[in-house]
């Protein structure tokens, strides 16, 4: 296990190094700049060459590249070239939206999944198993952009039951009025759930009938302890990577949810960014995005390692 630890957080700190260059670069090749996005068609060449050279976007992209690494070696991520306000708090400032509708999803997620999963499980086969997996697909092919804009239209603008956005609300504000966070985590939850409750289900169905359990069923062992003790445990490693991808795509919805229901988190500042050609705020937005998804990924694999543990050592 320490082996393999040591290994698998290598290669993650190689997938780091990847990410940095790669975000730099494909930063470096987004057409356009900040200078162009502030003067748009009334500034002259002129006053662009002057602007760009105030801000150093005139200097070769290798020497901004090793300027960028040796500022982030010291935890700076830039000024904003719109704001002027440093990278870091910019993004701090937002943190706390995104992981409020993160952690809440997660919080729903995860219960929910779990319960589908082994009902259907259990009842392979039934009206309730083809009915609840017929669902799952048909939700999951409905794009996120489209659920919430059908569910605003619905819940919101029809029945006026729930608040269309959560514009004006910075941060923790969002826990004043929880009612905002309804529409976008029903539509987080909503995509993921299909994927993590699928996986579940699959585990459930194949040891439902194995050797152990029949095994243990003719020792008379109760149905509720083969499937807390035996059934749920064999399903865990599967579901883990599965939950670790669940994550990774909440961090992706977030961008479109953020932007959709006007909630001021991650997702929203990386899509001004863009919108404004702010590069070392987008850098640096992509730059969370990208390392949060590698540490997720490596304790998922730490996690499923834990949980089938293998001898070292032996092929």
């Amino acid at each position: 296990m320490l082996r393999y630890t040591v290994t698998r957080t290598g290669l993650a700190a190689v997938q780091c190094a990847v990410v940095l260059v790669v975000v730099f670069a494909l930063t470096s090749l987004l057409p356009g700049d900040t200078v162009d996005a502030v003067l748009g068609e009334q500034g002259t060449p002129q006053q662009a060459a002057l602007a760009r050279a105030g801000l150093g976007l005139d200097r070769p992209a290798a020497e901004r590249f090793v300027h960028w690494l040796a500022a982030l070696c010291h935890g700076d991520l830039g000024r904003s070239l719109v704001t002027g306000m440093p990278v870091t708090e910019q993004i701090a400032g937002r943190l706390a939206a995104t992981a409020v509708l993160a952690a809440t999803a997660l919080a729903l997620l995860v219960p929910l999944a779990l319960g589908l999963g082994v009902l259907t499980g259990l009842r392979e086969g039934s009206a309730a198993d083809r009915g609840l997996s017929a669902a799952a697909i048909a939700l999951h092919a409905v794009p996120e952009f489209v659920l919430g804009l059908l569910l605003t239209a619905w819940l919101s603008l029809d029945l006026g039951a729930l608040p269309a956005t959560a514009a004006g609300l910075m941060g923790l504000d969002v826990l004043t009025r929880p009612a905002v966070l309804i529409l976008p985590v029903t539509v987080l939850v909503c995509r993921q759930l299909c994927d993590l409750a699928r996986q579940v289900r699959i585990g459930i169905a194949e040891q439902r009938d194995g050797p152990v359990a029949t095994h243990l069923r003719l020792l008379g062992v109760p149905e509720r302890t083969i499937l807390l003790r035996h059934l749920l445990p064999g399903t865990l490693a599967p579901a883990v990577q599965q939950f670790a991808r669940c994550v990774d795509g909440l961090l992706g919805g977030t961008v479109v949810v953020e932007s959709l229901f006007a909630v001021g988190g991650l997702g929203t500042g990386f899509v001004d960014a863009v919108q404004d050609r702010d590069m070392p705020a987008v850098q640096g937005y992509a730059l969370v995005f990208a390392i949060t998804a590698v540490v997720v990924n490596l304790c998922a694999d730490l996690a499923v390692r834990g949980l089938t543990p293998r001898r070292e050592g032996r092929a």
